[in-house]
């Protein structure tokens, strides 16, 4: 898959999900570096204010593969409701995929899609 597919099948998803008419803005930022490595960054905003706030950073030269990834959603006033991210930890938490949660726990989780993503988000507004 070239990277370019894989950025417009998130441009689509992201489409998909407003016609829900929950996400009132949305905007995109994408960073070729090679045909294969990229960056695709996001802000995504829903009825309620919350807004979600997502980086991926990717390699598809032999499968699609998050180097780095962060899906941070958060209230209008800034409260995290949850965030999905492989970001290394001191101390080391033993996992890299993980979530945060509003508690302040980490736990570990699986690498999530941003359809994933969604849907938690959709049943956080509904």
């Amino acid at each position: 898959m070239l990277l370019a597919e894989y950025f417009a099948r998130i441009v689509k998803d992201i489409e998909e999900y407003s016609k829900t008419n929950l996400i009132t803005d949305s905007e995109l930022r994408i960073d070729c570096r090679t045909e294969k490595i990229g960056i695709i960054k996001g802000t995504i905003t829903f009825l309620d204010n919350s807004c979600l706030f997502f980086t991926e950073y990717l390699d598809v030269t032999y499968k699609i593969e998050k180097l780095t990834y962060s899906f941070h959603y958060q209230q209008k006033d800034g409260t995290l409701i949850f965030r999905y991210d492989n970001a290394y930890h001191k101390p080391r938490l033993g996992f890299a995929a993980h979530k945060h949660l509003p508690s302040g726990e980490i736990i570990q989780s699986d690498m999530p899609k941003l359809n994933d993503v969604f849907e938690e988000i959709m049943e956080h507004l509904l």
